[in-house]
């Protein structure tokens, strides 16, 4: 190892955020809880995969938004350097959108994001240079009534849900998986663009400054919150939640899948804040919940986050980690803590040697070079980390 090999992993450690890195940790902990854990466990099992239920998925579509404005603000203002840094969120968003495409066509037997995280990166590019508050009250609305007009778009087209997972034998019939991608899958484009709108928001504050990083968690707190309550008055005294019992049954709101999106049978499904029904209530507090978790551990002391780097090796290559783990999970499925423990455990122990090691995670390594090359063909540019 050189001396120039040991600077520059020291000056990428230094300058990475680490309740960014601390948060991304907790995302991919919580889907992998959620992948693995059974619904409806007994005991902290249960309760882990209740609270990291949608939660998880939606603090790690934040997260990208949050990453994607830390890795372009570099660009400058001027037009060249910004082409250049679109093309490379395009070749990034491909890249990691093919992944997840040939993930899913290895035998994965989970819902996996990368497809519609990838499609996402290339829905943001108008908004890369925006200011944060622009950018938070375009988020918030767009949380609020993109889920409206998915509904609406799929009740007059009478498109369902679609359940199977989109593969790599889809990509010569691009219409039908921009349809998944965009609006039926589990994770529709359509509406999960919001969080990386809000990550972007969130990447134009100083998170190391705790006044800011309070500012971030309180304004995830009533989100979440504000969100919550009102899916219970909308359900409870206004009548939504009559209304869906006579329409679907008595047990109409203990639904526990949607898989992406609620039915076109009645507008009162837009009410709900079920994990993963895609409705304004759930973007808007998973949303919460997600700034919530990062403004808390964006301030924790850095004696704690130094003690955590373990952890903060895990979340910081979160593309490598994710697809250990979706590939291990295809080849020795289970459904125990003990497993979930394993795959955490692994991750993080491994995660922490190739940190010391080489730095950057592989997939990180090869995804980053391949966008930054083809973005210094029109603009040579010095990315920032974080």
């Amino acid at each position: 190892m050189s001396a120039l090999d040991a600077s520059a992993r020291r000056r990428t450690t230094s300058t990475r955020i680490a309740g960014v890195d601390l948060a991304r940790a907790a995302a991919i902990a919580g889907m992998m809880a959620v992948h693995v854990l059974p619904p409806g466990a007994a005991g902290a099992a249960g309760t882990l995969y209740e609270v990291a239920h949608g939660r998880a998925s939606g603090l790690f579509a934040v997260l990208a938004g949050l990453s994607l404005g830390l890795t372009t603000r570099s660009a400058g203002g001027s037009a060249r350097a910004r082409a250049g840094a679109r093309l490379e969120v395009v070749v990034r968003g491909a890249l990691v959108a093919v992944l997840g495409l040939a993930l899913v066509s290895a035998g994965s037997r989970i819902a996996v994001i990368l497809p519609y995280y990838g499609l996402a990166f290339v829905a943001v590019l108008p908004f890369l240079w925006w200011p944060a508050r622009r950018l938070a009250v375009v988020a918030v609305g767009w949380l609020l009534l993109a889920p409206v007009a998915s509904y609406a778009l799929r009740a007059v087209h009478a498109l369902p849900a679609r359940t199977e997972q989109p593969v790599l034998t889809d990509l010569p019939r691009p219409g039908e998986l921009l349809q998944t991608l965009l609006l039926t899958g589990y994770y529709p484009v359509l509406g999960w663009t919001g969080y990386l709108l809000l990550g972007l928001a969130v990447s134009r504050l100083d998170l190391r400054a705790p006044r800011q990083a309070v500012q971030v968690a309180g304004a995830g707190a009533l989100l979440a919150g504000a969100a919550w309550i009102a899916s219970g008055l909308l359900l409870g005294p206004a009548g939504g939640g009559a209304r869906l019992r006579a329409l679907a049954g008595p047990s109409a709101l203990q639904l526990q899948e949607f898989y992406g999106t609620v039915p076109t049978t009645s507008r009162w499904w837009l009410a709900v804040v079920a994990p993963h029904s895609g409705t304004p209530p759930d973007l808007l507090h998973t949303a919460g919940t997600a700034l919530l978790v990062i403004g808390l551990l964006c301030l924790l002391p850095p004696l704690l986050t130094r003690f955590l780097q373990p952890l903060s090796a895990f979340g910081g290559m979160p593309l490598s980690v994710y697809t250990a783990h979706v590939l291990a999970l295809a080849a020795y499925p289970g459904d125990t803590a003990t497993l979930l423990a394993l795959h955490v455990l692994v991750g993080i122990v491994l995660a922490t040697a190739w940190r010391a090691a080489a730095g950057r995670g592989p997939l990180e390594t090869l995804v980053g070079t391949a966008a930054g090359g083809a973005g210094a063909l029109i603009a040579p540019r010095r990315p920032a980390r974080g």
